[in-house]
């Protein structure tokens, strides 16, 4: 999406061109397959190590910080090829949505008249208000430090990365 408002903000007359059915096709592909690849890799990583504490989760999703608790086995050791390709693809997407904002940005605060400056922002500012939140929540759930973890808080970062942000999507 933020590819998409960029070509339509900044290359507008070339949005046809940038933004085809092939384009977006290859887009959605790279998406679904990295994603997949990540999920594949932290679950094989994950459900292979041997629980010590038993197997049942007092949570409402099987998180991966979550089974790694009840693990015997060290997982630093063994995880840190599948964190450091998810890491450097979140980072990726991460540098790509704020060089994406910063072009909209400036391009945005060249359109001479009023109107066409709060339109163009209204069509992007929800969409990173969601991306802000997706982003915010899910870094917090993932690195806040054990000691201020409780089952409601965990319950509660869980449902605000992974129920609101894809409900607000297509409001956005």
């Amino acid at each position: 999406m933020c590819y998409d408002r960029y070509v339509s903000i900044c290359k507008s007359l070339h949005y046809r061109t940038l933004l085809g059915s092939r384009a977006c096709a290859h887009m959605a592909a790279a998406a679904w397959a990295s994603g997949f690849l990540t999920a594949l890799l932290h679950t094989t990583n994950t459900f292979s190590l041997p629980l010590c504490t038993g197997n049942a989760l007092g949570q409402f999703f099987c998180e991966i910080p979550h089974i790694l608790n009840r693990s015997c086995s060290k997982f630093y050791f063994r995880g840190v090829g599948v964190s450091a390709f998810a890491t450097s693809l979140v980072l990726g997407c991460f540098v790509f949505i704020v060089f994406s904002y910063v072009q909209i940005f400036r391009a945005v605060l060249r359109i001479p008249s009023e109107q066409g400056r709060h339109k163009a922002f209204s069509t992007c500012l929800p969409h990173l208000a969601v991306v802000s939140l997706f982003i915010s929540t899910a870094v917090f759930a993932y690195l806040k430090p054990s000691s201020i973890s409780s089952p409601s808080l965990d319950l509660s970062l869980s449902v605000l990365y992974s129920v609101v942000p894809p409900a607000l999507n297509p409001l956005t």
